[in-house]
């Protein structure tokens, strides 16, 4: 049973005989939007500095480089932890604590005067940037009542906005201020949710007084070190001149190949694991996670390496690779808010067939050469925008159908499907960087490995009739 049906009503508002006020959704939800997109900003804004930010603080461009990949690193190994505690001490505290401590490190990320200390300081920033995506799930679910399908659904259009305003701050503030202006600018959006978050989001509900609370820090531990090793190997794999007999490569592989099969073994026999075991593999719950890796995180690290394709294919310059980038986004906003109205009637799996196979052909025309008359800009802005438009048609199914099989874990399985994003687009760039550092025609290598993602999603079709259909609300 959902945690809102205790004192609360099935629409979401309080129960007559309740204490709780009625629930204002419109600010509620504006408030987790503004946090949500304060994040997905970030995720593209930093790279536009990594020039500046070299110089300004007397460094190489490889520790420049560890800025982003702490952040990831940090991201992805916080998402579970923050996704459990949200479950465990309630989503508005850990919505507040982690915009709190998102803000507070992104104001000394820009004040940092040398490079170490702004490595650990952007670890810290995604420690909290982690925590967002779940507690803010766990407060539409709690508190949207039978319209917490389409709150979440609407998630899938705030991060390609963020995605293509990102670089444009960055664009400016590195051109007219400095590169400190990248972690700045989030003080004053962090600081308005915080206070904004205090007055309009709902309070916990106390927790009943027998309820324990096991750290599980041995599952913790393992997972931990699991995900790290493993994207210590897959990140070396990005370097120039890398080899996958190296001990860089091999030692972190063996590594996190014997903790993460520990991890498992000691969640199927542990009494109360860090994370159940059927919210990963279970029925429906392991269908969905993989789709989500595929459809979502291994599109997104194919999408984020074109501008790097149009350059080297076609010369174009940075600013119009970059924008190729923006029909994309663009086309995922629109499909999003269109798919996220037409779920309850089309239930879950028609969307992720629709938008698995248009992805699958914007993938395919990205490979191929452009049609005669079209001009290669066109031909793969038009490739971007088809790509978008199934992005945006998967995404409110593949949020929804793992949530509406278990609402009370919505926290949790949050921050397992952000982590199969995160996953899915890190080995994704440093698998396709390996093979491009190594070939002798990286912009045709490049193609193929446009056309091989397109096989792959048309292969990966079938997991979708795994997915629990539902329509309706849940």
């Amino acid at each position: 049973m959902s945690r809102r049906n205790d004192a609360r009503g099935a629409d979401g508002h309080s129960d007559p005989a309740g204490e709780d006020p009625p629930v204002r959704r419109v600010p509620v939800f504006t408030i987790v939007a503004m946090a949500l997109l304060m994040i997905s900003i970030d995720s593209t804004i930093v790279a536009t500095a990594l020039h500046p930010l070299q110089h300004g603080l007397h460094t190489s461009i490889n520790w420049a480089g560890w800025t982003i990949t702490a952040y990831s690193f940090g991201f992805v190994l916080m998402l579970p932890i923050s996704g459990r505690l949200s479950e465990r001490y309630g989503c508005r505290r850990v919505f507040v604590g982690s915009v709190a401590a998102f803000t507070v490190a992104s104001l000394l990320c820009g004040l940092a005067d040398n490079i170490f200390a702004l490595i650990a300081l952007r670890a810290l920033q995604a420690a909290g940037g982690a925590g967002l995506t779940p507690s803010a799930t766990g407060i539409v679910v709690d508190h949207f009542g039978d319209a917490r399908d389409r709150a979440v659904s609407l998630f899938g259009s705030i991060f390609p906005i963020g995605a293509m305003i990102g670089p444009v701050f960055g664009g400016l503030f590195v051109t007219y201020w400095t590169w400190r202006g990248v972690f700045f600018v989030n003080v004053p959006i962090g600081i308005a949710v915080v206070a904004l978050a205090l007055r309009y989001v709902p309070r916990d509900r106390p927790r009943a007084k027998t309820t324990r609370f096991e750290t599980d820090g041995i599952g913790m531990t393992l997972l931990g070190v699991g995900l790290l090793a493993g994207m210590l190997a897959v990140s070396y794999l990005g370097e120039d001149r890398a080899q996958v007999w190296s001990p860089a490569f091999v030692v972190p592989l063996i590594v996190a190949i014997v903790t993460l099969w520990m991890f498992f073994r000691h969640i199927n026999r542990a009494a109360t694991p860090f994370i159940a075991p059927r919210l990963i593999h279970g029925l429906g719950f392991g269908s969905v996670n993989l789709i989500n890796t595929v459809y979502g995180g291994i599109t997104t690290g194919a999408m984020v390496l074109i501008p790097l394709y149009a350059t080297n294919r076609y010369g174009f310059d940075a600013f119009d690779a970059g924008a190729l980038l923006i029909p994309q986004g663009a086309a995922a906003i629109v499909l999003s808010i269109a798919a996220a109205l037409a779920l309850r009637r089309t239930g879950h799996r028609p969307p992720l067939y629709a938008g698995g196979i248009v992805i699958a052909v914007g993938m395919l025309l990205l490979a191929l050469d452009p049609a005669p008359g079209i001009s290669p800009y066109v031909w793969l802005a038009g490739a971007s925008f088809i790509v978008g438009a199934g992005r945006g048609t998967v995404n409110p199914a593949s949020r929804n159908a793992g949530l509406q099989l278990a609402p009370e874990h919505s926290s949790t399985l949050a921050a397992l499907r952000t982590a199969a994003l995160q996953i899915g687009s890190i080995t994704t760039v440093s698998i396709v960087t390996a093979i491009l550092a190594s070939s002798d025609d990286p912009s045709r290598a490049q193609a193929w490995v446009y056309a091989a993602t397109a096989l792959l999603l048309v292969a990966a079709l079938p997991l979708v009739a795994r997915v629990p259909e539902h329509h309706g609300s849940w």
